[in-house]
């Protein structure tokens, strides 16, 4: 939200009508509680203009850093 819609003055809203995301599941993903799938990822880059590479990868890096914290709890 902070890095991508703020600066444009745009809403969960406006960016689940543009890039044809249901805004539930739009909401989920930015509270965190949905990933990103590799579907999401090409819809998100045709709004922004990145790469679904991008996007995938900040996923990636999500679920690695919860399976550390997982881990770090397990222990």
């Amino acid at each position: 939200m902070k890095e991508f819609l703020e600066p444009l003055g745009r809403t969960q809203t406006w960016l689940a009508a543009e890039a044809g995301i249901p805004r539930s599941a739009l909401s989920l993903i930015a509270t965190g509680k949905r990933g990103v799938t590799a579907d999401t990822a090409l819809k998100l880059a045709r709004v922004f203009d990145t790469s679904p590479q991008f996007w995938l990868g900040l996923q990636m890096a999500v679920d690695l850093w919860d399976a550390r914290e997982r881990e770090k709890g397990a222990a």
